[in-house]
């Protein structure tokens, strides 16, 4: 669909919000309640879209076990949240920072100084996933409006090189006749500030996005219960935060969880099976290789004589 026969009026996105035609009449407070009250409409709206969100992870899940990685695909403020998901997904769940990766409309730059014409390239878009994607891997797309050239052209190049690919949206309307594996489309509503996908629909795409990295990771083996066992430990509350899952995790002191997470190379769980079964770096390495690097599979498997 090109830009120019896009009926960009009748995009909910685009609509006007009735319950804030004075926004520029309102007191800070009277603001401040409503756009609360209207960001309670995001968070419902996601929560009617849970099963797609979860046969989508289900996808990324069976791709990433069998090597392939992740992309997220978008311009702008959509552009700008897949940046943000896949920046997070190494500090916090250990990841290599090739297995999720974000690709923007206008290039790295636009992550910083908005580029909005880039959103129509649908060239580029076609460009850089014929570079950078494979067929193993999945591409989730990242639009607000669902009708970002931009992000269908990306879909449509990644269908064709046979990845799986998923929609992330907030118009439901506007996505149908989009080819992709997986749809998820949220119906926030209109703007408090109309227009201005930064809001409602920004929201609830984080939540989408959020509940797929972490359900596919937490599937993944790299989150033990509700912890974060394979964060980097790499500033001073980090190592702290560290310390304290290997002292609770593995039932010993604190003094006990340092010297194990310094002995293991500064990975946490590592250090949690030394300090649970008192073994060396080297063997409790090795007991996570054999259960395909599970430490659920290792604390709760019969200890070794």
């Amino acid at each position: 669909m090109t830009p120019s026969r896009i009926r960009y009026e009748r995009l909910a996105t685009e609509q006007t919000n009735r319950a804030s035609r004075a926004l520029d009449r309102l007191a800070p407070l009277r603001i401040a309640l409503l756009m609360n009250r209207e960001d309670r409409r995001a968070v419902l709206a996601v929560a009617r879209v849970g099963r797609q969100i979860a046969t989508a992870v289900e996808a990324i899940v069976a791709a990433l076990s069998r090597g392939g990685r992740l992309f997220f695909v978008g311009a702008g403020t959509s552009g700008r949240l897949g940046v943000l998901e896949a920046a997070e997904c190494p500090p916090t769940f250990g990841t290599p920072r090739r297995l999720v990766q974000a690709i923007i409309a206008g290039g790295p730059a636009a992550v910083f100084h908005s580029r909005e014409g880039a959103e129509d390239d649908a060239r580029a878009a076609a460009r850089l996933v014929r570079t950078r994607v494979r067929p193993d891997d999945v591409v989730v797309g990242v639009s607000a409006s669902g009708v970002t050239p931009f992000v269908r052209a990306a879909l449509a190049t990644a269908r064709r090189r046979g990845t799986r690919t998923v929609l992330v949206a907030c118009n439901p309307a506007s996505t149908r006749g989009v080819r992709a594996d997986v749809v998820i489309a949220p119906a926030p509503g209109p703007e408090v500030l109309a227009g201005s996908t930064r809001l409602k629909a920004g929201t609830a795409t984080k939540l989408v996005l959020n509940t797929l990295t972490t359900a596919t990771m937490a599937r993944l083996g790299k989150v033990y219960g509700n912890r974060m066992v394979d964060l980097q430990p790499r500033s001073a509350k980090l190592r702290e935060r560290a310390v304290r899952l290997i002292a609770e995790i593995a039932g010993v002191q604190r003094p006990h969880a340092r010297r194990a997470l310094v002995e293991s190379g500064a990975r946490v769980r590592v250090a949690i099976v030394m300090a649970r079964y008192g073994w060396s770096a080297r063997q409790a390495a090795r007991a996570l290789r054999e259960v395909g690097g599970s430490l659920r599979g290792v604390l709760q498997r019969p200890r070794r004589k």
